[in-house]
């Protein structure tokens, strides 16, 4: 994440919070994906952009460890108000603070829209390298018929064919178990990918 989008939604932060920031806004079949994806984890996981934390809280609340990790400091300060008890942090996504091989699962739900293409790959190596092998990924992201950048509600933000965003995961050493789409009068394209962490990789 580049400053300027740092800046953006530290900027919108309560009110990002206030529309989007609650399970009540999310899909119930986006809401069963990561449920049944969560479920059979082994280990940890890393909420990578977890914003102002509902996703965390919900996985922590049906027994699962797992901690939020934002760039945003403002989405930290109101994910621990909201959730007291649950961990939250500010890192980076490129450079997460997790040995090596230590992380059971780690979920990216658009907090990766934002990267540049060419960037792209920083994160989903690094998600590689925490992840232990055969540990899970999974990635929420806006569908679309080619990577084009497009004006998000907070700051620009890029749409990626599922099979694009999926040869990226191969390159940083993921194995493609499912991909999903979603479509729905109102909304964008919503395209998700269920990753796996290569053995030996």
């Amino acid at each position: 994440m580049t400053s300027e989008v740092r800046d953006a939604y530290a900027a919108r932060a309560v009110e990002y919070g206030e529309h989007l920031g609650s399970m009540a806004a999310v899909h119930p079949s986006d809401r069963q994906l990561v449920d049944d994806w969560a479920d059979g984890l082994d280990g940890e996981i890393v909420d990578a952009g977890c914003g102002p934390g509902h996703w965390t809280h919900h996985l922590t609340t049906r027994g699962l460890a797992c901690r939020g990790v934002d760039q945003v400091s403002g989405f930290v300060d109101l994910a621990r108000a909201s959730y007291p008890g649950v961990r939250f942090e500010v890192g980076d996504l490129d450079a997460l603070e997790a040995a090596p091989a230590s992380v059971g699962g780690v979920l990216a739900w658009y907090s990766l829209i934002h990267h540049e293409p060419d960037a792209i790959q920083r994160p989903l190596a690094e998600f590689a390298r925490v992840l232990r092998p055969g540990g899970g990924l999974l990635l929420g992201f806006f569908d679309g018929p080619m990577v084009e950048p497009f004006d998000h509600a907070v700051t620009r933000a890029h749409r990626w064919p599922i099979d694009r965003m999926a040869e990226e995961a191969r390159v940083a050493g993921f194995e493609i178990v499912e991909t999903r789409r979603r479509t729905g009068v109102g909304h964008r394209p919503h395209a998700a990918i269920v990753a796996r962490r290569l053995e030996g990789g």
